[in-house]
């Protein structure tokens, strides 16, 4: 079975790191809307800087264009019948009733949320820092801002949407918009909760055995 599976949560929740490593357990593709949009921002297109406008006002970048970028990274069926991961999308009710529309009934076999409480998630915001020559993903403690990346030895930064004003917004307007959206998957049956708190192998295993409950036919390859 190539399994079709939305993973969500609060942006600093884990997502990343967690959808990586689950895709790489079930051979699915990851498909990062996040990777994606920066990709379009560094390589100055023209999507590229609609979205980093968008970002630098700590605002969710609108539907249309995430549809975009998605739809075009699926590509064709035989590629979706492959199997994804959909990392950071759908990320409203518009974007999950849309990719449903788009790609029919099977456009998702289950959908999960990684739940870590608010002020978890703005402290590790807060923290994050990004290396500006090999993009490696840090976090900084306080008075300690002008340590150098592990990886290469470069210059950490703190990405224009982790600035403080930038993070109350992004997740104020997370909480919002995935409300409705949550509840829309949970009355199709596809939803499960995960806690998402605590060390990222023990959140690991939680979302694999969680996606094994629900999918028996991906047990055989999770395990």
């Amino acid at each position: 079975m190539a399994a079709r599976l939305i993973v969500l949560g609060r942006q600093g929740a884990g997502k990343g790191t967690q959808c990586s490593r689950l895709a790489d357990r079930l051979g699915i593709s990851h498909v990062s809307t996040g990777d994606l949009m920066r990709d379009e921002i560094a390589r100055r297109s023209a999507i590229g800087r609609q979205i980093e406008r968008y970002v630098a006002m700590g605002d969710l970048v609108p539907d249309e264009i995430v549809l975009d970028l998605v739809a075009s990274n699926l590509g064709n069926a035989a590629h979706r019948a492959d199997g994804y991961l959909l990392d950071g999308f759908p990320r409203t009710l518009a974007q999950g009733q849309a990719l449903f529309e788009v790609l029919g009934a099977g456009a998702a076999d289950l959908a999960v949320e990684i739940d870590v409480p608010l002020e978890v998630v703005s402290a590790r915001l807060a923290a994050r820092r990004v290396c500006a020559m090999c993009g490696h993903i840090t976090a900084v403690t306080r008075g300690d801002e002008a340590r150098l990346c592990a990886e290469c030895n470069g210059v950490l930064t703190r990405r224009t949407d982790d600035q403080p004003e930038a993070i109350a917004r992004r997740l104020a307007h997370y909480d919002e918009q995935a409300g409705p959206l949550l509840l829309w998957l949970d009355g199709l049956g596809l939803l499960v909760t995960v806690d998402g708190s605590g060390p990222a192998d023990e959140v690991h295993e939680r979302i694999v055995v969680a996606v094994a409950e629900r999918l028996p036919a991906v047990r055989a390859i999770a395990f």
